[in-house]
């Protein structure tokens, strides 16, 4: 048994953090009898998936539905995280693509150029 203080020692975060995650329901703890959180091995576990969850960019009510005991609601919400990364990595990529371009664009001005304007131009 670890209390609040150790696990949040323990992961590197706030012991704030972990009575939020609990408050939203994204982390079960008990209670002694004097009413402290204490972490049981499968509290920390959770907690640890909750923030590796956060690290990976899914939101609170995204790691609180990934959480969910069914296999199939949960394995909508990484797919559709998944699609969502996939997608800013495109964005990402076209964006170095664009601004590679200007750093070596031979014109002065960006409006000169015509490869600028057809980046400029795609949504």
């Amino acid at each position: 048994m670890k209390t609040i203080g150790e696990v949040a020692a323990e992961l590197g975060i706030e012991a704030h953090v972990l009575r939020h995650w609990e408050d939203v329901g994204a982390l079960t703890v008990r209670r002694d009898g004097n009413g402290y959180r204490v972490y049981d091995d499968n509290a920390v576990e959770q907690a640890r998936t909750v923030l590796k969850l956060r690290r990976v960019g899914l939101s609170l009510p995204e790691v609180t539905a990934a959480m969910a005991p069914t296999k199939s609601a949960a394995q909508a919400v990484v797919e559709a995280k998944i699609a969502e990364l996939e997608s800013e990595v495109v964005q990402r990529q076209r964006a170095i693509t664009f601004l590679r371009h200007t750093a070596e664009c031979r014109h002065r001005y960006l409006d000169d150029c015509p490869d600028c304007a057809t980046f400029v131009r795609e949504t």
